[in-house]
């Protein structure tokens, strides 16, 4: 008889592990890694070092907890009294802790996930979850399977101009990484004797090595460390996660409509070092990552598949394919499988030759005829694992060949999706100069908009193109024609998935697309004409709206483009498929965090709208391209509830997101992390697509939300525009001047060479505030918003709105994923510590002034969120964020107040004479060192 089963009740009472049992481990692992860290420093640099470090880390806790007055000021005086030298070994100090903190954090989040999923309980997020509740729902795997196949999701790794992580740095922590995990499955002494010795000695390197860059990231550099994350994570990860759906829905097949995409190379909006030559350079590491793995996996492949044709059968493609292969040695006659895959790899090897000029690094056979394509690797591949199968050796398909083959369907000979990119006043810049040599339209920037589309729409439908032969252009025409036309090139090179989306930043106009439309066709790109019905493009033309005014009018304009004779029929012809890429981050800088979401909110409504009688007529299929950043102020956060909480109709299996700067460490730095994000992605469409958790919203939250947009605005641009000498107090109360000096990305950190904030990029805006610990893009003007709107306290219509605000937290995930968002920014937000920066700023009178209004705006919105969610403490409902923020804070912010301390002593010294200073690079160098520090520690700061 099976045994009677235990009550969950009784079991919990007996054995329920409380919370610090739970985080033992973790806690284990931090004082492991602090400890190791520490002899380190103490062999590297001496006990002197050492207890310094231990005496500001105990200060630096006096000084956040306010309990010792005397503390403060002896804190103050011994950081005024450091060296740069010593400055520079302190901050390293508290960097790399807070660099070793997040790996044993992600191996604690990997190890509770573990137990969740041992003991049969599956945690939000996961596929198993996703899968769980759309089998409750009664969604047939049929229809799952459907949704797949039609899919499309999309994370695009983008340059970031913030990003601090060198690539050593990353592959080290990397082999720590590796070494946490591998303590879980040790037993004996010895054991744990060899692993803390491999790991100080990944210590002793992190700490031999310097962390910044000593010249400026070049946009190859770039390139290198978005692609290392691929040979770490993307190539091994993804093939797994497809093969846990292939064993979640048997029996059903669907398209690899998970992919990679990169803007790295291709995004020239504001970046002049992207050009033909990088796009170019781009797309052939990308080809060569893609192919030197597959070479690995099938010369791997090749040493496992030793079977002997004496001993089992093989089918007559399989024994066709090894008779095909150059492979002639008499020891591997009788084994068809290793000589077919010496000639397969004699072909990727050629292939990988073509594409990229570069050799395979071992030849058993010298390079044979290279595939044509991904799909010719692929159907070979296939012959294998179809022999396999039918000749009692499926056992053998699963640990390689099928990942290999899951990894050709997903990456091909490209790896990843390279989007181009490029802002609209350039496109009309050098269309109006081509319009003007071939004396069509003297002064085309002149003419207005209808003007400009007639124009544009007859150019379009003239078959001849616009380049005179022998004239002279302009440097910038002849660089942006050049990258259309390498452009036109790679496509024939690297295949149809290497270039799919051109993307066109601040598109104001219907125009701002037909400029793109000309600048294609004149190289090729488009042809045919409108009018004759046979125009086709080969690159989806995606606007990306990005201001509060551009949102508000992306659907006309949307709307407009497609009633343009010609228009549908030709992206009908081209795919049936249409991006529109949204900006979080312009639009949170231009009108604050509530009214930003608020306007991407009713733009995806309206577009969906629009799109669902373009579908129905034309079967055009839209598809969301969220520029999301790293901060809750550029559109961050959970990637799950963002999913969820998206509007009703606008995902439909399709999206796509951006991965950016630090967070691209956090989330795909370790494996199996990189896999659960991904996962998440995933189970997220699904579950937004399948089970429709938003519907439409009642008109009461709807007219709320929009009051308080229309309030939170007002108080946003009132502090940020409208505050005189509130760009000055930005210059000098955050790190943005020495951000802008760091060597940590190939683009600029402004548009214009001006202070004002709206030509700033909206990266560096909000990394400098997160730096601070402002982090006021993430939550100013909601405060003012909801006090406003709830009117006076104790009346009517304070209990009234204060119930109807209530009810929007609980029945529209819209509201309740901005408050959580809201929620997370203000625990991490410290106004103690951003205090100290306001010491930075000359005007006192200003600084006081300022920080006083911030200050108010920040107690409003603590107030605010408190009075709607009934908690008074942040991060009630997330007490892993809470435990995190525990951990690491007491060693952030010694790195917040020493940068303060370096940042006073860089300032001092005019301009004019840094030059003359021998001690200055030290200082930098110590305010560089603190805002890689801090950006790690805070993880999501851009």
């Amino acid at each position: 008889m099976p045994p009677k089963p235990v009550s969950p009740v009784s079991r919990a009472k007996k054995s329920a592990p409380t919370a610090a049992d739970k985080n033992q481990p973790l806690m284990d692992d931090i004082r492991l890694l602090g400890r190791i860290l520490g002899e380190v420093i103490r062999e590297q640099e001496g006990r002197d070092t050492y207890e310094l470090i231990e005496r500001i880390r105990k200060l630096s806790v006096a000084y956040r907890h306010k309990a010792d007055a005397q503390a403060g000021k002896s804190f103050d005086k011994l950081l005024k009294s450091l060296s740069g030298e010593q400055a520079v070994s302190v901050i390293r100090a508290f960097s790399y802790f807070s660099h070793l903190a997040n790996i044993a954090e992600d191996r604690h989040h990997v190890r509770r996930r573990e137990i969740h999923e041992r003991a049969g309980s599956q945690q939000a997020g996961s596929l198993a979850f996703a899968l769980e509740r759309l089998h409750e729902a009664g969604v047939r795997p049929a229809e799952i399977a459907k949704t797949l196949h039609h899919g499309f999701i999309s994370p695009v790794l983008t340059a970031h101009p913030t990003e601090v992580q060198r690539k050593s740095i990353l592959d080290a922590e990397r082999a720590v990484a590796q070494l946490v995990e591998q303590r879980d499955e040790l037993h004996t002494e010895r054991e744990h004797r060899d692993n803390e010795a491999a790991i100080r000695a990944r210590v002793t390197q992190l700490w031999q090595t310097r962390m910044l860059r000593y010249s400026k990231l070049t946009v190859a550099d770039e390139i290198e460390n978005a692609l290392s994350y691929y040979q770490s994570t993307f190539l091994r990860q993804i093939p797994k996660l497809y093969a846990e759906l292939e064993e979640a829905l048997p029996g059903h097949d669907f398209n690899s409509f998970l992919r990679m995409g990169h803007w790295i190379g291709g995004d020239r909006d504001g970046n002049p070092n992207v050009t033909a030559t990088t796009m170019r350079h781009a797309l052939a590491r990308q080809s060569e990552v893609a192919l030197r793995h597959y070479l690995t996996e099938l010369h791997e492949l090749g040493a496992e598949l030793s079977i002997s044709a004496r001993l089992a059968q093989v089918s007559p493609a399989m024994q066709a394919l090894a008779e095909r292969s150059p492979d002639r040695n008499e020891h591997r006659m009788d084994e068809p499988y290793r000589r077919a895959l010496t000639g397969m790899y004699a072909r990727a090897a050629a292939t990988l030759q073509q594409l990229t000029g570069t050799e395979a690094m071992r030849h058993a056979v010298a390079p044979q005829e290279p595939y044509a394509s991904a799909d010719e690797l692929l159907a070979d591949l296939a012959v294998i694992e179809a022999s396999l199968r039918s000749n009692h050796a499926q056992a053998l398909i699963a640990p390689r060949l099928k990942p290999l083959m899951r990894a050709v369907r997903v990456f091909g000979f490209h790896l990843a999706t390279l989007d181009l990119r490029q802002s609209s006043d350039q496109h009309e810049a050098v269309l109006a100069e081509l319009l003007q040599i071939a004396r069509i339209e003297s002064d085309y920037s002149s003419l207005n908009e209808a003007h400009k589309r007639e124009l544009l729409l007859k150019l379009l439908n003239d078959a001849r193109p616009l380049r005179v032969h022998g004239a002279a252009y302009s440097e910038r025409s002849l660089t942006e024609l050049a990258i259309f036309e390498a452009a036109r090139e790679s496509l024939q090179i690297f295949g149809r998935e290497s270039l799919r989306h051109y993307i066109i930043s601040h598109t104001e106009s219907v125009s701002d697309l037909l400029e793109v439309l000309l600048l294609l066709k004149e190289v090729g790109l488009l042809r045919g004409t409108l009018d004759e019905g046979s125009a086709v493009n080969d690159l989806i033309v995606s606007p990306l709206f990005e201001t509060i005014g551009d949102l508000r009018e992306a659907p006309a304009i949307m709307a407009e483009f497609y009633e343009l004779p010609g228009i549908a029929d030709m992206l009908i012809r081209s795919g049936a498929e249409q991006d529109i890429m949204l900006g979080y981050s312009d639009s949170n800088k231009d009108g604050g965090v509530f009214t930003s979401s608020w306007e991407l909110y009713r733009a995806e409504i309206a577009l969906v709208d629009m799109f669902e009688k373009l579908s129905k007529a034309h079967g055009i299929t839209l598809r969301l391209f969220h520029g999301r950043g790293g901060t809750v102020g550029r559109g961050g956060g959970p990637s799950y509830q963002a999913i969820l909480a998206q509007p009703p109709g606008t995902v439909n299996g399709q999206i796509r997101l951006t991965e950016q700067g630090e967070v691209i460490a956090s989330k795909y730095a370790n494996p199996e992390i990189g896999r659960r994000n991904l996962e998440t992605l995933v189970a997220a469409t699904l579950e937004a697509t399948l089970l429709h958790p938003t519907k439409n919203a009642p008109k009461s939250f709807l007219e709320a939300a929009q009051t308080l947009s229309d309030a939170s605005f007002k108080a946003y641009r009132g502090l940020v525009y409208d505050t005189p000498g509130f760009a000055d107090y930005f210059f000098a109360a955050t790190p943005i001047r020495e951000i802008a000096e760091l060597n940590i990305g190939s683009r600029p950190a402004s548009r214009k060479a001006t202070r004002a904030i709206e030509d700033l990029r909206a990266i560096p805006w909000g990394f400098s505030w997160g730096q601070s610990r402002v982090a006021l893009p993430g939550w100013c003007g909601f405060g003012s918003a909801v006090l406003e709107f709830l009117g006076e306290e104790g009346s009517v219509q304070h209990q009234q709105n204060l119930s109807l605000l209530k009810r929007m937290l609980k029945g529209w995930p819209f509201f309740r994923t901005l408050l959580s968002n809201l929620d997370m920014v203000l625990a991490k937000t410290d106004l103690g510590i951003a205090e100290r920066y306001v010491e930075l700023v000359e005007d006192k009178r200003l600084g006081k002034r300022i920080f006083a209004a911030v200050k108010a705006e920040f107690l409003r919105t603590q107030q605010a969120l408190s009075l709607i969610t009934g908690e008074a403490n942040r991060l009630a409902g997330n007490p892993a964020l809470a435990r995190s923020i525990e951990h690491r804070f007491p060693y952030i912010d010694p790195l917040n107040h020493l940068q303060v301390e370096l940042m006073r002593r860089y300032r001092a010294i005019p301009a004019d004479k840094r030059a003359e200073d021998p001690a200055l690079e030290r200082v930098q160098r110590g305010i560089h060192l603190s805002i890689n520090g801090i950006a790690a520690g805070l993880r999501n700061t851009g």
